[in-house]
């Protein structure tokens, strides 16, 4: 994209609006919704209607789950009215009324018949009072005793439990059908925004958790460093596998830019036009496989024949980080031939710094270093034990040549690592002159680690916030020590 000529204007942002098929279906779901609470409001009403119908009513019951005892208006009066005095009032209330078995109840004498629906005044209360609709029939009964069935008759009256609540079902499908519209309505209005809120959660979320995964990464980098200062065997191990692909053998030197070493065997980073013989397996166009089975350096102690000593006096393996499985990573600096950029998170980049500079302080201890400071006013990279400072290294004149630009590997040879120049920060003017003078090409041979961007550098290296460094050269991502 550019803002040249040609370059498509700017656009407002736009708005969106909602469209008039949607305004229409907002407007029906309210009619509906509408029409929804108006029918539940009438099923309300008609229900309160029938509630007031119900009348309380007594079900005369059997002598024997009566202990024997049968029912008189008067025993009835005292268990619903707690007076026997108002049995006059309960045969009043039932006086010529046809009960279920056909029967009626004329006088006080009249004997109480089971299955029997006597009407209660208003203020009955007790364990036997239940609940009755008035039918408004005259002459007839229907009674409800207690148990499965429920006979009906003709008194105008069905009773019921006491505790029975009924629902119309036109009051249901209204009530389900308003919340059913009212959630869709709902979610076609705000659906933005119930999106907008739910991301903002997440992120709320994710955020509270960085901070403790990288407490978890840090302390995870700091025990590789710790592994990495004690840990020599490796490193043996390592130079023997490297060994194996020096000049000294009938075939000419194969470069190998990285390795790892495991208990499992051995793997190496070669350049995509090379390759290797049984018992090398390839495992993509640069990176090749040996088993620990297939011999070698990695199966029994390193010899002192000549060619191991010119692949240990000319190559510089320092582990960078660790990959996915927990196993280092050694980059030969030998084949960097001139800078390496490290960019990105930028306390994370000075990791990186620090570690290359332990690993060359642990394997070619007195090596000379020169430290100078980027444009960006970072401080100093402190030296670990080992290295030789030095304030001002002898600049040579540099000879005319073509900077080379990019991470491919083929376009770097072999420089051995006569000292370094670390810069923390990234290198312009006078800086950059000293860089260039020390590490360019036609320069003193030296190799630049930068802690930034850097102009014709051969390798870069990319670093993030959880710790980790992207090796494009390698197509590999390490974690880095801390």
């Amino acid at each position: 994209m550019s803002n040249g000529t040609g370059a498509r204007p700017p656009q407002s942002p736009r708005v969106n609006k909602p469209s008039r098929g949607a305004r229409t279906a907002l407007r029906a779901l309210a009619v509906l919704l509408i029409g929804c609470l108006a029918a539940l409001g009438m099923a309300a009403s008609a229900s309160a209607a029938d509630g007031d119908e119900l009348i309380k009513v007594f079900v005369v019951q059997d002598p024997a789950q009566t202990g024997g005892q049968p029912a008189t208006l008067a025993s009835v009066a005292a268990g619903t009215l707690g007076d026997p005095s108002r049995a006059g009032e309960i045969l009043d209330l039932n006086r010529g009324l046809a009960q279920p078995d056909g029967g009626a109840l004329n006088g006080a004498a009249d004997q109480l018949r089971p299955g029997w629906i006597l009407r209660l005044p208003p203020d009955a209360s007790g364990p036997d009072v239940r609940q009755a609709r008035d039918t408004g029939n005259q002459g007839s009964a229907s009674a409800a005793p207690d148990g499965p069935r429920a006979p009906s008759g003709g008194n105008g009256t069905t009773a019921a439990g006491s505790t029975m609540l009924t629902i119309p079902l036109a009051a249901a499908i209204a009530a389900l059908g308003a919340i059913v519209l009212a959630l869709v309505t709902a979610g076609i209005v705000g659906r933005r925004k119930v999106r907008g809120a739910y991301g903002a959660v997440m992120r709320a979320v994710r955020g509270m958790g960085a901070p403790v995964k990288r407490r978890r990464r840090l302390m995870l980098r700091r025990a590789t460093g710790r592994r990495f200062a004690t840990d020599a065997e490796s490193v043996r191990r390592a130079y023997g596998t490297l060994a194996e692909f020096s000049a000294g053998r009938p075939r000419p030197e194969t470069p190998v830019y990285a390795l790892r070493v495991d208990n499992a065997g051995a793997m190496v980073w070669l350049s995509a036009s090379d390759a290797l013989e049984a018992p090398w397996r390839n495992v993509d166009s640069t990176r090749w496989r040996r088993a620990t089975a297939g011999g070698g350096w990695l199966n029994g102690p390193v010899d002192g024949g000549t060619a191991s000593q010119a692949a240990t006096s000319a190559s510089c393996l320092v582990r960078v980080g660790t990959d996915t499985e927990g196993e280092a990573v050694f980059v030969d600096l030998s084949r960097l031939d001139g800078v390496l950029s490290v960019t990105g998170d930028h306390g994370v980049a000075r990791d990186v710094v620090r570690n290359v500079l332990a690993e060359i302080a642990r394997i070619r201890p007195d090596t000379p270093v020169t430290v100078l400071r980027g444009a960006d006013g970072a401080p100093l990279l402190a030296l670990p034990a080992g290295l030789t400072q030095l304030g001002r290294a002898e600049f040579p004149a540099a000879t005319p040549s073509t900077a080379v630009h990019g991470t491919v590997r083929a376009a770097a040879s072999r420089r051995p690592v006569m000292g370094l120049v670390v810069v923390a920060g990234t290198p312009t003017g006078q800086v950059a002159a000293e860089l260039a003078a020390l590490c360019g090409p036609g320069g003193a041979g030296w190799t630049g680690l930068v802690c930034g961007e850097v102009s014709g550098a051969h390798w870069r290296w990319y670093t993030d916030a959880d710790g980790d460094v992207d090796i494009p050269a390698l197509d590999v991502k390490l974690t880095v020590p801390a």
